[in-house]
C-alpha cells in the first residue's frame, strides 16, 4: 500500500473509532439524561399517557385527569378549586410544563417512580393500565379556604401562610390574585393564549407571593427585634421603662421618627408597652444598641439569609429573606422596626411567629405528609425536623407575653377568639424611595392555642395596590387581623 493510501486508511480508521466512541458515550453515559430531558417528546408523552395520581388535601383529591382522545397526550390534568390550591399544587400543562408539587413529584404522580417497578411489572402481566401514585399534603382545607376567601373578599394582592408550630406542617398557603391551572393544562392554541395572558397580567396571578416574593416586613419584625434584645441582654425587664425618646433621632441623621400612637404614649416606653402600641422609638433604639452583627445573628437563627429548603418543592420551598450583611448605624436602627433594606417572605414571618409560639424551636416547614403508591400502600412519610433553636425558651415566653398583651390590650385585638389564647402583632411597611407616592403594605402575624394544646401560627401579607381604599385605612390590624382570625378559628375550633 502506497503512503497516501495508507494515510487515508488511517484517517478513516480514526474517524470510525471517534464515531464508535461517541455512540457509546451517548448511549451509556448521556443516555439517562437524554431519556429524561424535559424537551424529549417521549418524556412528555409518558407523563400524560395515563391518568396521573392525585394530590390529596384533607382526605380528598384536588386534582384529576381527563381523557383527550385522538392525541399523543392521552390525558389532561384537571383541578378542583384550582385558584385556591394553585400555590400548593402548581400546574401540570402539556405545553407549559410543570411547577411546584406537580413537578417535584412527577415521577410518583405519573407512575414512573422506581419504587413502583414491581407494581408496573405486575400490571403488565395482568393487563392493567399504568397507574400513578398520590401525594398527601399537610394542608387543612378549612384553613386554606379561610385564607383564600379572606384575600379575595378583600380584593387585595397578598398571601397567607399558616404553620403548625410544633411540627412545621404547612396548614394553609394562599396567594392572590391566583389562577386556575386547568385553563392551560392542554396543548391547544387557546390554552397557550390563556397562559400568555396570565403571564403578562400586571397583577401577577402566576406569582407565588407566599413563597417566592419578598417585601419589607414592617412592624411585624418587631417581635424578632424584641427577641434579639432579650436574648442578648439589651433588655432584661419587659416592664421597665426604656431611655428611648419619641420621636427618635435616627443615628447620624437629622431625621426624627415618631409613632402613630403618639409621643406621650411612646416616650421612654417599656418594651411591653412599645409592643402594645407599636412604638417605633423603642425598637429603633434596641436595634441600635444591639448593632448589626447581633441583630443579623438572631435573624439568621430564625431562617433569614438562606433559602428555605424542603423536599416538597424540589428542595426550594421559599426564597431567601434578607437581613443585609453591611449596614451603617441608621440602617441598623431602621431594621429594628422592619424597614430599611430588610426583606421577608410571608413564609419567613410565619416561621418566626411559629418559633416564638413553640418555645424558640424553629421547625422545618413541610407541605407533604406522605406518598402513596398506585395500590394505596404507603411509600414514604415525612417526619418533623428541628431547623434550629432560634432563641431560648425563656426569651420566647417573654415575647409571647408581650404578643398576648398586644392582642388583649393593643393593636392586635382584631384577632382575639373566645376560648383561644392569641398573640399578635400588626405591621404597616413603607415601600420604595418616595414613600408618599406608594401605598404601604399591610402585615399581620399571630398565633393561637386552644385548651387541647393544638396551635397554629399565621402570617398575612396585604398589598392594597388594587384596592379602593384611602392611605389612612391601610394597616395590618384593619386588613390582616380578620383573615388571621378566620384561619386560626378554622384550625382551632373544629
Amino acid at each position: 500500500m502506497n503512503r497516501p493510501l495508507r494515510r487515508v486508511a488511517i484517517f478513516c480508521g480514526i474517524l470510525i473509532m471517534a464515531l464508535l466512541l461517541r455512540v457509546n458515550w451517548v448511549q451509556f453515559v448521556q443516555g439517562e439524561n437524554l431519556a429524561q430531558h424535559k424537551d424529549n417528546r417521549r418524556v412528555k408523552i409518558s407523563q400524560f399517557a395515563q391518568a396521573r395520581g392525585d394530590i390529596i388535601v384533607g382526605g380528598r383529591p384536588v386534582t384529576g385527569s381527563k381523557e383527550v382522545p385522538g392525541q399523543d397526550f392521552k390525558f389532561k390534568r384537571t383541578f378542583t378549586d384550582g385558584p385556591m390550591y394553585a400555590p400548593v399544587t402548581g400546574y401540570a400543562s402539556q405545553a407549559m410544563g410543570m411547577s411546584l408539587l406537580e413537578q417535584t413529584y412527577d415521577s410518583v404522580l405519573s407512575g414512573q417512580d422506581d419504587r413502583f417497578a414491581f407494581q408496573r411489572a405486575r400490571d403488565v402481566v395482568t393487563g392493567k393500565p399504568l397507574r400513578g401514585g398520590s401525594v398527601v399534603t399537610t394542608i387543612d382545607p378549612k384553613a386554606q379556604k379561610a385564607a383564600y376567601k379572606g384575600l379575595t373578599d378583600l380584593g387585595a394582592r397578598g398571601a397567607v401562610v399558616a404553620l403548625e408550630p410544633d411540627t412545621g406542617k404547612v396548614l394553609a398557603l394562599a396567594s392572590a390574585p391566583s389562577y386556575d391551572p386547568s385553563v392551560f393544562a392542554g396543548m391547544t392554541f387557546k390554552e397557550g393564549d390563556r397562559f400568555k395572558a396570565l403571564d403578562s397580567d400586571k397583577s401577577k396571578p402566576l406569582a407565588n407571593r407566599a413563597l417566592r416574593e419578598t417585601f419589607p416586613p414592617g412592624s411585624t419584625f418587631k417581635i424578632l427585634t424584641a427577641a434579639a434584645a432579650l436574648e442578648h441582654g439589651v433588655v432584661t425587664d419587659i416592664d421597665a421603662a426604656s431611655d428611648a425618646p419619641s420621636p427618635y433621632p435616627l443615628p447620624l441623621s437629622t431625621n426624627r421618627i415618631g409613632s402613630e400612637a403618639g409621643d406621650g404614649v411612646c416616650d421612654k416606653a417599656s418594651l411591653k408597652t412599645a409592643m402594645q402600641h407599636s412604638c417605633n422609638n423603642v425598637f429603633l433604639d434596641a436595634a441600635s444598641k444591639l448593632g448589626p452583627d447581633k441583630m443579623r445573628e438572631t435573624a439568621q437563627k430564625f431562617g433569614f439569609n438562606e433559602d428555605v429548603y424542603s423536599e416538597d418543592f424540589g428542595d426550594l420551598l421559599a426564597s431567601k429573606s434578607l437581613y443585609p450583611e453591611r449596614l451603617d448605624k441608621p440602617g441598623t436602627a431602621l431594621t429594628g422596626m422592619g424597614q430599611g433594606s430588610l426583606t421577608s417572605t410571608p413564609m419567613q414571618m410565619a416561621m418566626v411567629t411559629a418559633a416564638i409560639a413553640n418555645g424558640g424551636k424553629l421547625m422545618q416547614p413541610y407541605i407533604v405528609e406522605k406518598l402513596i403508591g398506585p395500590d394505596l400502600s404507603p411509600v414514604e412519610e415525612h417526619e418533623p425536623k428541628l431547623k434550629s433553636q432560634a432563641i431560648s425558651e425563656e426569651t420566647a415566653g417573654s415575647v409571647r407575653e408581650m404578643m398576648e398583651f398586644t392582642a388583649r390590650e393593643g393593636s392586635a385585638k382584631g384577632a382575639l377568639i373566645d376560648g383561644i389564647t392569641v398573640g399578635g402583632k400588626t405591621g404597616t411597611a413603607q415601600r420604595g424611595v418616595n414613600v408618599d407616592d406608594e401605598v404601604p403594605y399591610g402585615w399581620f402575624v399571630s398565633y393561637g392555642k386552644n385548651a387541647d394544646g393544638a396551635s397554629v401560627a399565621v402570617a398575612v401579607f396585604i398589598d392594597p395596590t388594587d384596592m379602593d381604599i384611602s392611605r389612612d385605612d391601610i394597616s395590618g390590624g384593619k386588613l390582616g387581623s380578620p383573615i388571621a382570625k378566620q384561619v386560626m378559628q378554622a384550625v382551632l375550633t373544629k
